[in-house]
């Protein structure tokens, strides 16, 4: 079955879409908190080069992405299905949860898979994270 790729202000790395519907579903590649301009929210180095990386930061920046990708796609965070979320470390669930539970909740929200992810795509990248909307026949965004 042929899908509708949908492109944000996110040029991805790679030959894929950051968004592509088939059928009555939206398919969400796999998301970091990465700008247009390919800084991060929440890295940050200091005068002499020490990196710091905040968690809660770049979560609040890949839902954003999230969200960017789905609007693109006549969808919004309600119409997600199932997420798969990779995190760099697991000392950062915590922190990650803290976000997470902003924007859903376990009643509505969507399915959820959590792994710890040895190394993401750049040195910066402590989250990522995927997903499947349920958008309904075209055009009818539920």
């Amino acid at each position: 079955m042929v899908g509708t790729n949908f492109f944000s202000d996110l040029t991805p790395r790679a030959n894929y879409p950051l968004a592509k519907r088939v059928g009555d579903f939206v398919f969400v590649s796999g998301l970091s908190a990465r700008r247009p301009d390919n800084t991060f929210p929440g890295a940050e180095a200091d005068a002499l080069g020490t990196v710091k990386l905040d968690i809660e930061a770049q979560t609040e920046g890949v839902i954003a992405n999230m969200r960017d990708a789905l609007a693109r796609a006549g969808a919004d965070l309600s119409n997600l299905v199932a997420v798969t979320c990779y995190l760099q470390t697991m000392n950062d669930f915590g922190g990650f949860n803290r976000v997470y539970n902003r924007y859903f909740d376990k009643e509505t929200g969507p399915t959820r898979t959590t792994i710890a992810a040895h190394q993401l795509p750049h040195p910066h990248i402590l989250v990522e994270i995927s997903g499947i909307a349920w958008v309904g026949p075209e055009g009818e965004a539920r």
